[in-house]
Formats: C-alpha cells, sequence, structure tokens
C-alpha cells in the first residue's frame, strides 16, 4: 500500500563521521509524504545524531522512542529519554542529540520548506540545498567538517526548557474513548503539530475525515487495531506508519483493536485547511474555525458542476 509501511521494512542508511554515528529510515520517502518528513535515527551508543545545527526555514519535533542522552542546544546539554517530546523552532538555537551507553532512538518529524536552509555552526557553513554557502576553502562535507571540529563540549545540565516536555507532563484533553495529549503545543511549537493519542480497547480515534491542505503523518506506538482509509480496512500495529497527503479526497481513522492503541499524530498548521467527515457530510473551515453539515454533495473532475 502506497502511503502505509512498517518502519522494520524501510532500509537503514548508515551515516557515521567522527562522534557523528548512526542509522537512518526515511519513513516519510517511504510512506509518499511531500511537504513534511519523517526520519526514525537510531543514534549509536556514545555517539552524536547529526552536526550541530538550526534550521533557517523549517520547524522540527523529535519524539524520543527509546534509550536515554543528551540534547546539546547552543551550548547548554540536557537530559532527555523515553517519551520526551523536543520542539526547535526555525532559526534558533542550533541543536544535536548524544546517546547515553544504551543508544538513542528518536522520531525526527520536520517541514520539507522550499527553499530551505540549515546553519551549521561548528562546521563553519550555511547549507541552501542544493548549494553550500561557504566562505572559507574548506571542500569536505558538512559531516566530515564537524567530526573534525570534534565532540561539542558538554558541562553540566541544565534545567530543562519549556521546549522539552514529557508526554505524560503535556497538555490533555480526553475526547470521547480517547486520551490525547497535545505535545506540540506543550513545548511551544508554533507551525507544525504533534499529539499522542490513547484509544480504549475496541473504540475509535479521531472521526473519519480527510484534509484540503494539512499533510499528516501517524505512527503506531503500542497496541494495534484498524485502519479504515477510504472504503478499505487495514490491520496495523505498532511500528506502521500512515503518511496522509492533503488533497485525496479519501477520508482516514483508527479504531483500536483488543488492546488498545497508542499513536502520535503529526501535521502542520494550515489556516487555509478545511477537513471534510464523510460520516456525517460536515465540513470544518478550520482557519475561521467553523464547522457546518453538507445538504448537497457534488463531485466532479475537471470543470465543476453547474
Amino acid at each position: 500500500m502506497q502511503h502505509l509501511a512498517h518502519w522494520d521494512d524501510v532500509e537503514g542508511v548508515r551515516r557515521e563521521a567522527g562522534h557523528l554515528a548512526g542509522t537512518w529510515r526515511d519513513l516519510g520517502s517511504a510512506t509518499g509524504t511531500w511537504s513534511v518528513g519523517l526520519q526514525r535515527i537510531e543514534i549509536d551508543p556514545g555517539k552524536w545524531s547529526t552536526p550541530a545545527h538550526a534550521e533557517l526555514v523549517e520547524e522540527e519535533i523529535f519524539f524520543v522512542l527509546g534509550g536515554s542522552g543528551i540534547s546539546w542546544q547552543d551550548g547548554e546539554t540536557y537530559e532527555v529519554g523515553e517519551g520526551d517530546c523536543l520542539v526547535h523552532l526555525a532559526a534558533e538555537e542550533a541543536h544535536t542529540l548524544r546517546a547515553g551507553p544504551d543508544g538513542l532512538d528518536v522520531l525526527a518529524f520536520g517541514m520539507r520548506a522550499y527553499p530551505a536552509g540549515t546553519l551549521l555552526p561548528r562546521a563553519g557553513l550555511v547549507r541552501m540545498d542544493p548549494a553550500t554557502v561557504d566562505a572559507s576553502p574548506d571542500q569536505r562535507r558538512p559531516w566530515e567538517r564537524e567530526a573534525a571540529a570534534g565532540e561539542p563540549e558538554v558541562g553540566d545540565f541544565s534545567d530543562r526548557p519549556k521546549r522539552i516536555v514529557h508526554f505524560a507532563a503535556a497538555d490533555f484533553l480526553e475526547v470521547r474513548a480517547s486520551l490525547d495529549r497535545d505535545l506540540g503545543r506543550s513545548a511551544g511549537s508554533e507551525r507544525t503539530g504533534l499529539c499522542h493519542v490513547t484509544v480504549a480497547a475496541g473504540k475509535q480515534g479521531a472521526p473519519h475525515h480527510c484534509h484540503s491542505a494539512e499533510e499528516e503523518i501517524f505512527v503506531i506506538l503500542d497496541g494495534g487495531g484498524t485502519l479504515y482509509l477510504g472504503d478499505e480496512e487495514h490491520a496495523v500495529r505498532a511500528g506502521h506508519v500512515l503518511g496522509r497527503p492533503p488533497g485525496t479526497g479519501v477520508a482516514h481513522s483508527f479504531r483500536a483493536g483488543d488492546e488498545g492503541m497508542t499513536y502520535l499524530a503529526y501535521g502542520t498548521r494550515d489556516t487555509n485547511d478545511i477537513a471534510y467527515y464523510p460520516r456525517s457530510n460536515k465540513v470544518n473551515f478550520r482557519g475561521i474555525k467553523l464547522i457546518g453539515r453538507i445538504e448537497r454533495l457534488d463531485y466532479w473532475d475537471g470543470e465543476p458542476p453547474e
């Protein structure tokens, strides 16, 4: 299925240079997303995830699946572990991660902004894909230059800022038979969101719906159940990832199995978005917070009906 994949079936790519080492799985591309992306990064014990960097256009949200380590942000260091959510706003603090003795396993959600820009202060360059802006004669790749710069200095741990929050401490809302924890807003995200959703056994999560402008990614963390995609049904379990591009007109929803289901829901916050609920014929004009019910439906390809 084009937009559903299991992370065990996505080939890992090794990335290593000096103190940087880990295995990357491009879950976004595997599920057909185009305006947002998702990487699973399994960082080797004692190693770092990436060169210290600050995205100049994109907002990033990280979720720690397992292990422990530190978040390095502009020279300050913070302890992180399983269940933590980290938000990095565009053009703010440079950041990277170092794994502890048991490694560090994280999901990295982000926007695919065009054009994009990334500041790598320790490597001494700005990457403006597909080009690199560099005033020095050093022609090595960013990872090679970061490796040559050596590991970032790690001092005593600082008190964690608001942009790092454990899912259990996030703001939550009990909706129907689910518990929705708003990790993104709790950690200060502005243009994207991430929710941690726990659905009771046999119950449905969000109503069957589709979006006109917002793209979403779902990751099943625990339990399992059924994915409803249009008129199709698919069994899902922990590790399944679903990408839902906007404008497809194909609705989606989840129903938990006998053990319940816990999943992450990531998406953009597009004020032009319209959500449609085919089972109730309701339409949510999200930018103006207006919900209505459609009395007549007309679908067309090409020219609109008269």
